[in-house]
């Protein structure tokens, strides 16, 4: 009996270098995710411009606001009746002087009797009242832009403005970019009051 000898049927060696096809869903998977990965790489550096050049805007247009409201109470003139070691009094004013107004500092033995006499409601006092030459009352630290706000159109009702205790984040309580919400309270000559105007940011102080 003859024996056959079956010799196993030899491959082409570069078999060994053609991909299969799983092979090939990886690499295709790896270039889409460097593409990927690389346009999103693009988008965040757009982005990261875009948010650079929206920070840069800001600043401009609040540089630009506080230059525009830089002399709002040029033709204003008040005394500010305060206590004679009164820090933050001494902000607020340097804040209103800053914009334009002209004061005169006195330091009353009785600040309450000050308050008394130009009716300041005792729920609505803090810690100074500006007075200015026309009569018109601001009480704590109001905003500069809302006493010109005010004084450009005095409500027919009203005696003034007046911010109660001394909020921080106000003109003259500045501490650390901190700022706690805020209403500014219209003083009527009836004795009532209202909401003047809410400040519910730094910003909107301006």
């Amino acid at each position: 009996m003859t024996m056959l000898t079956v010799k196993p049927t030899s491959r082409p060696r570069h078999h060994l270098l053609m991909p299969t096809r799983g092979t090939a869903v990886l690499v295709a998977v790896l270039l889409f995710s460097a593409c990927a990965q690389s346009d999103n790489t693009d988008d965040l550096s757009v982005d990261t411009n875009a948010k650079e050049a929206n920070v840069e805007a800001v600043s401009e247009s609040t540089a630009q606001t506080q230059a525009s409201q830089t002399g709002i109470l040029k033709n204003v003139s008040a005394t500010v009746y305060k206590d004679a070691n009164c820090s933050c009094c001494k902000e607020w004013i340097g804040h209103a002087q800053t914009h334009g107004l002209s004061s005169t500092v006195e330091h009353p033995a009785n600040l309450s009797l000050i308050k008394d006499r130009h009716s300041v409601p005792d729920e609505l006092r803090s810690c100074h009242t500006a007075v200015t030459t026309d009569g018109y009352v601001f009480e704590g630290h109001v905003p500069a832009k809302y006493v010109a706000e005010f004084l450009q159109n005095p409500p027919e009702q009203a005696i003034g403005l007046a911010v109660p205790g001394m909020p921080v984040g106000s003109p003259g309580m500045e501490y650390q970019d901190q700022f706690m919400p805020y209403q500014i309270m219209q003083i009527n000559k009836d004795g009532t009051n209202q909401v003047y105007a809410e400040v519910k940011s730094m910003a909107q102080q301006l």
